[in-house]
This record gives C-alpha cells, sequence and structure tokens, in this order.
C-alpha cells in the first residue's frame, strides 16, 4: 500500500498497473520498439500489455536512489482510482534499462516510481484529453535538454486503456494507479542526473509538473 498526498487530497494506492506499448500511431509504435530493441530490450508478446509493478514503488520524492548508472525515466500521464473520481497526474516509469534488456517486468520493480503531487479531476480534461501535451527534460553537459514531447492523442484513450486492464469495464477501481504509456526519446533513450516532467493543458491553461534527482548507487559483487 502506497499513500500519495496530492494538492486534491489523498489517494491510497493498492495496486499499481503500468500500460505498456500503447501508441495509437503504428509509425511511432513501431519506432519506440525499435529504439528498446536498440538496447536490447525484446517486443512484446502483444500491445498493449499491462505490467504490475509493486505499488511501494511509487514515491513523491525528490530523489531516488537507483542501482548503477544504467536507469533513466519515461514521462507518463498517470490515472488514479479513488471511490469519489478519478484524478490525472503525471509520473515517470523510471526504469533500469539493463535489466530490461532481460526482463522487462522485472525492470518495472527495480526503480522507484517518482508522481507529481499535483492532480486534476479526469472529469476536466477527458473532452480535450488529445490535446494535452507530455514533456519530460534531461539534464547534460550543464544543460536542461527536451527528452521527450508530443500530445495524447500519440497514445491510447483513457478509457479504452482501463477497460483493457479491467476486463471490459471502464472505470478505474480506488485504490489503482495506471500509468499509461509515453513518448519516444528525442534522440537515444540515456540517464541523467535529474529528470523532469510536465502535462500541459492548453485549453485551460494549466500544467502538471514534476522533478527528481537520480543518485547511482555502487554496483560491488
Amino acid at each position: 500500500m502506497a499513500q500519495l498526498q496530492f494538492d486534491v487530497g489523498t489517494a491510497d494506492i493498492k495496486d499499481l498497473v503500468i500500460a505498456g506499448w500503447t501508441g495509437r500511431d503504428l509509425d511511432a509504435l513501431n519506432h519506440h520498439i525499435e529504439e528498446l530493441k536498440a538496447i536490447g530490450v525484446q517486443p512484446p508478446s502483444k500491445v498493449p500489455i499491462y505490467y504490475r509493478a509493486s505499488a511501494q514503488m511509487l514515491t513523491q520524492a525528490d530523489t531516488i536512489q537507483v542501482l548503477g548508472g544504467d536507469s533513466s525515466g519515461e514521462a507518463e500521464p498517470v490515472l488514479v482510482g479513488t471511490t469519489e473520481r478519478l484524478w490525472v497526474t503525471v509520473g515517470a516509469d523510471h526504469t533500469d534499462r539493463k535489466v530490461e534488456s532481460y526482463g522487462i517486468a522485472v525492470s518495472k520493480q527495480m526503480c522507484a516510481k517518482p508522481i507529481g503531487r499535483a492532480a486534476w479531476r479526469f472529469e476536466e480534461v477527458e473532452k480535450h484529453w488529445d490535446r494535452l501535451m507530455l514533456r519530460s527534460f534531461i539534464h547534460e553537459g550543464g544543460a536542461r535538454v527536451l527528452y521527450q514531447e508530443g500530445p495524447l492523442e500519440k497514445i491510447r484513450a483513457p478509457r479504452e486503456l482501463i477497460a483493457g486492464w479491467t476486463g471490459g469495464s471502464l472505470r478505474l477501481p480506488a485504490g489503482v494507479a495506471m500509468f499509461c504509456g509515453t513518448m519516444p526519446a528525442i534522440g537515444k533513450i540515456r540517464p541523467s542526473p535529474r529528470f523532469e516532467m510536465e502535462l500541459e493543458d492548453p485549453v485551460l491553461g494549466r500544467k502538471l509538473s514534476h522533478g527528481y534527482s537520480i543518485e547511482s548507487l555502487p554496483v560491488v559483487s
């Protein structure tokens, strides 16, 4: 169980679901498959696919610790189910890429999953969901560099992802957090000492954002 503190209230999460390979556009999806194959990650058995990870991996901390230097973040919209309503925030599926090359499901459990401290009511953005913009930034060479960017029209609709996991229900159960997919990296997938992400709503003129630093622990044998 993980307890998340948002600006709109508290959410107790008992199930963490990471929807993978969620691209609507087959060309973009194949591009993401190819960029992961380039680092040794094999294609999934089906698309989309729903990976599970421990809810305790969710964190709203400013720093996470990882083992070695082979991990990197991916910005994603995140749906959070509560008894009152469905919320949306932004998170990072931080993943150990070395482990991912031989076991995607295992890699999902290797790193903490940072998530934002602010959330929106899903019903406020559902009608213009496709226009929301997802971005991430990394720090390299002393500069803040754009790492991912794209509208949510490029990934599957949230109700479709929910139905795919629940077996047909369009309602995300209370206590479930679902990561909904990501955008391809600009350039190659690579680590960074800091990762920042944002979800922009150009219709209502607002933005969800969160950032965290990565502390790499030494690998000893």
